[in-house]
This record gives C-alpha cells, structure tokens and sequence, in this order.
C-alpha cells in the first residue's frame, strides 16, 4: 500500500469511527506518524480527502454489484444480494458520518447521493429487466417506473427521521423493504424462487 492509500484508508477508518467533523487533520498527521506538510503532498485539504475517500469507496461498491450480477443465478437472487451489500453499507455508515456530510460537505454529499442513486437506478432496472427475460418477475411492469421507486424506498428506509435505528433495526427494514418490493413484482413461476431465496436470504442476512 503506497502512502496516499495509506492516508486515505486511515482517514476513512477514523472518519467511520468518530465522525468526519470530530477528526482533524491534526489527528490524522498523527495517526500515521507523519507530519501535515507530508499529508498535504497528497490532498489540498480536508475535503478533498473526503472527496477521494468517497470517490474510492463508489468505484468499489460498482465493482461489487458487477459481481454480484455476475454470480447470481437468477435476477431474484442478484436482487437479495444487492439488498444485502446495502445493509452492510448502512451498518458501516453512522448516522454521525451521514450527518456530517450532509452539514459540513454539502457538495461531496451531494455528488456521492446523485451518483448513488443514479447508479443504482441503473442497476435495478437492468435487474427488473432481466427478472422479466427470465420469467421470474411480471412482464407487465414498467421498469423504469419501479426502479425509480425501488430507489425511493430505499432512500426512505435509510432516513433516520422515518426509521430511527434505535426504533427499526436495519436487517427488519430491509426484510420488509424486500418482502415489500419482491411481491409487487415477481410472477407465478417467480413465487417459488422468491420463497426459497427470501427464507435463506433473512437467515444469511442474521
């Protein structure tokens, strides 16, 4: 690992752990045992790191749903575990970090929001899209339209101000988000898959 990942991987760690306001460039230079002429070698300042630390983590998390495509064995499974990456991602996030962003970063929130959602917009209607080649899903449904709501219902799932963790563990919401989202959609022949998958899924995802 070269210094600059060395910095961004230890900044991002703090970052996740104490809050992005809460950790100062200071507290970095000192985490690493270097000095801040050192850090300012590789970024302009505190949100430019910030920047990068998100700029990676989006680059990762499309070469994961690329994966995840690649070996699913049908569009109901590939569904689940997109589902499940983004427990994890939401497990990994704190609420001080999301806050954070929102209050203090407002430009890399929104680029990192924007980009996400337009993302998985993509990602999900090309899943819809193959639900329906497969049988799987109904092929009376417009997937432009359902992946479009699929993405707010998520963003929904994730707001704080709707569903306090403290109120709605995460791994239920997404349970009923799934349930929700996987009944409107799947076809008869998609009932038995979506079953089976549900039940190994919300065992897996505990």
């Amino acid at each position: 690992m070269d210094q600059k990942q060395q910095i961004v991987t230890k900044a991002k760690d703090l970052f996740m752990r104490y809050g992005i306001k809460s950790v100062s460039m200071d507290d970095l230079a000192r985490e690493l045992g270097v000095s801040k002429k050192t850090l300012y070698q590789f970024v302009e300042n505190k949100a430019d790191l910030i920047e990068q630390i998100f700029a990676e983590h989006l680059a990762h998390e499309k070469q994961l749903l690329s994966q995840y495509k690649h070996d699913a064995t049908n569009a109901i499974d590939e569904i689940l575990k997109i589902a499940r990456h983004m427990i994890r991602e939401l497990r990994t996030f704190s609420v001080t970090v999301m806050y954070d962003l929102q209050k203090y970063y407002r430009s890399t929130w929104r680029l990192l929001h924007n980009v996400h959602e337009q993302y998985f917009f993509h990602i999900i209607k090309d899943n819809l899209e193959r639900g329906i080649a497969e049988g799987v899903y109904r092929q009376d449904i417009t997937p432009d339209v359902v992946a479009k709501l699929y993405i707010s219902k998520s963003s929904s799932v994730a707001d704080q101000e709707c569903f306090p963790t403290k109120d709605y563990p995460v791994d239920e919401l997404f349970i009923e988000h799934m349930n929700y989202h996987l009944n409107g959609i799947v076809s008869q022949k998609g009932r038995e898959t979506m079953a089976a998958s549900l039940t190994a899924w919300a065992e897996e995802t505990n």
